[in-house]
């Protein structure tokens, strides 16, 4: 390829870094909370609660992201046509518009976020039940409600000793993003699949995977920063 034709791939990749981008932080958004709250869920000392928790996290860390997102891609229109499901279900399903590009962007951003909520969720316990247990036992001393030790003397220390975990996540899901290619997602790696094939050439792949590298950079940045500011809670 010639030094135009890189330029005009990158430019073309570039615009295309916008849906890679939005899917990325929107996940994040969504999948931390809700790990957060699968985390006390699966701690939850009511038995059944606790099982079925355990059972979405098998499934979502025990399969492959893509087929999840083919799932749920081609699950809703199969449901929408079925003729066995409940009455409330089915007017649920009949209000989703399948067409278009906004439902691609819905499908494959909630096969991601319940993906890494069970991944964050496994984060949280993980820190939750590092801290002492005489923390709480102090706490409660104190007078401080189970919200209040939660929020104010717990969570801070989980979210310290999650972070080098946290970290390693985030970059993951910025290479996960091309994933979302599978149904056609405008996003880079489809279009760089596309350059590659009009100018017969590996280079818009190559392109493609600088665009990655950056961003998974800049995220290692980041997080190294926020690390070296909670080191007070050492």
């Amino acid at each position: 390829m010639s030094g135009k034709e890189i330029l005009d791939v990158t430019l073309i990749l570039l615009e295309y870094l916008v849906p890679t981008l939005k899917l990325f932080f929107f996940t994040l958004l969504f999948s931390i909370p809700l790990g957060m709250v699968v985390a006390l869920l699966k701690m939850c000392k009511f038995k059944p609660v606790s099982w079925l928790t355990n059972i979405y996290i098998l499934i979502m860390r025990g399969t492959p992201l893509m087929l999840q997102i083919i799932a749920i891609y081609y699950a809703i229109p199969y449901l929408k046509i079925s003729e066995n499901l409940p009455v409330f279900l089915k007017n649920i399903l009949d209000g989703i518009d399948i067409q278009g590009d906004a439902f691609m962007f819905r499908a494959v951003l909630t096969a991601f976020v319940l993906n890494y909520a069970a991944y964050f969720a496994e984060i949280f316990r993980g820190g939750i039940e590092s801290i002492p247990k005489g923390q709480y036992e102090a706490s409660e001393a104190l007078g401080f409600t189970k919200i209040q030790t939660f929020f104010h003397i717990i969570l801070p220390q989980v979210i310290k000793r999650i972070v080098p975990a946290s970290s390693n996540e985030v970059v993951i899901l910025v290479k996960d993003t091309s994933l979302a290619n599978i149904v056609a997602y405008a996003e880079i790696t489809l279009k760089a699949k596309q350059q590659m094939q009009i100018y017969s050439s590996l280079t818009p792949l190559f392109i493609a995977g600088a665009f990655y590298f950056v961003i998974s950079m800049v995220m290692t940045v980041v997080f190294t920063f926020i690390e070296k500011k909670l080191n007070y809670y050492r």
